[in-house]
């Protein structure tokens, strides 16, 4: 599904999508292995777009109490890795 189609659906449909995509976050970080074939999007960096995405969909008081960006940029830090510049 693309983006753009996801983020024109219902917010009963995005708060349940982001909140599976948080538990694939969850799982991949643990007994996923890291294994990217566990996250919805196949990939970690579009699953933490995609997750940005849906929750600046919202309208501030909407947001979900479970879930804050500053969680997903945890996930971030911790499913992308930085390449450093030699």
């Amino acid at each position: 599904m693309e983006l753009h189609e996801i983020l024109n659906k219902e917010a009963s449909f995005r708060y349940q999508l982001l909140d599976r995509l948080r538990s694939d976050c969850e799982y991949y970080l643990g007994y996923g292995n890291r294994h990217e074939k566990y996250l919805w999007s196949g990939d970690a960096r579009e699953q933490i777009s995609t997750m940005r995405a849906i929750m600046q969909s919202f309208p501030i008081r909407e947001l979900p109490k479970w879930l804050t960006l500053e969680q997903i940029d945890e996930y971030a830090a911790k499913m992308i890795p930085v390449k450093i510049a030699c």
